[in-house]
């Protein structure tokens, strides 16, 4: 019978994750990272997050780690991790949706300028300031066109968005039209009214979203930044938005995070900061599909979100 390790989110988080688990999992013998009688076997699976500096030695003797975020970049970069165990990124059908109810909502609040509406409300102003235009008539370009990716893509189309994706290889998602590779990224932008970033962490998007970069959109456009905070240059975004060549940025990863008190990003009038919320499932979802992915395993089956360390999701 399998076993899973955990040691995401410390030893005092481990009661619920317990309780998760005997919901979702009953069958699932589950131990915590941290209990003095916990001794790590090759036949084991761990449950991380951000693993401690001296639990990557351990790691390495685990049959599978599973990571509780969709993005593993982190661990990937550390000098010690075993890229020779299986790693598992977070899914599930819940982790997507909040994903696409994420973006929706920091869609339609660019599309409203609702941003001035709630800094009109602290200062108890009555202004008007209605927009008209609709879903319908804003083109959303989603960069990234993965598990999440397309997920979110396809729910903004069904909202009534017109939408397309780019992606580095040739993909079909329905109801999207699809840019594929380098050669086709100005022309994504130059049709996107509102710019979505959900592209993995790699050598290649680190620091990909650049003033320069920015021009390549329609003068006045939105960006949610949902991928990881590292892809952009906070130097220019700030330039791009007091120059007015992006209406406004909703950023739910920044970096570093937590994002420091002195930041210009916490008071810009352009600028709705989320801390890292848009897409967290509930323990429970979240325990239901680790057990689905470690029978994935048992059977020496292939789980969807298992991270190819080269391409690094």
């Amino acid at each position: 019978m399998a076993r899973l390790i955990i040691s995401a989110d410390g030893p005092d988080k481990f009661a619920i994750w317990k309780e998760a688990f005997a919901k979702a999992a009953p069958d699932l013998t589950v131990c915590s990272w941290y209990a003095p009688e916990t001794h790590l076997l090759p036949s084991d699976y761990v449950l991380v997050w951000k693993p401690e500096a001296d639990h990557y030695a351990a790691l390495a003797q685990a049959k599978a780690i599973l990571c509780t975020g969709a993005g593993v970049d982190h661990l990937l970069q550390h000098p010690h991790f075993p890229v020779h165990v299986p790693l598992v990124r977070m899914g599930g059908e819940q982790t997507a949706h909040l994903m696409a109810d994420y973006v929706t909502w920091a869609a339609i609040g660019l599309l409203r300028d609702a941003r001035t509406w709630a800094i009109q409300q602290n200062q108890h102003q009555w202004v008007y300031n209605g927009i008209a235009r609709t879903s319908a008539e804003i083109r959303i370009g989603v960069m990234g066109l993965g598990h999440l990716g397309a997920y979110v893509a396809t729910h903004l189309a069904r909202v009534g968005f017109q939408v397309a994706g780019w992606k580095r290889s040739a993909a079909s998602v329905p109801n999207v039209q699809v840019y594929v590779g380098q050669e086709a990224l100005p022309e994504f932008l130059a049709t996107t009214d509102i710019l979505v970033n959900l592209l993995p962490s790699t050598p290649q998007t680190r620091g990909l979203v650049t003033y320069d970069f920015l021009k390549n959109l329609p003068r006045g456009a939105g960006f949610i930044n949902v991928g990881r905070g590292e892809h952009v240059v906070q130097a220019d975004l700030l330039q791009a938005l007091d120059t007015g060549l992006l209406c406004g940025a909703v950023l739910d990863v920044v970096t570093p995070e937590p994002l420091p008190e002195q930041s210009p990003l916490w008071g810009h009038p352009r600028v709705t900061v989320t801390p890292h919320v848009a897409s967290e499932a509930s323990a429970y979802k979240q325990a239901e599909y680790v057990a689905q992915a470690i029978e994935q395993l048992e059977r020496g089956e292939k789980p969807a979100l298992l991270c190819n360390p080269h391409t690094g999701y």
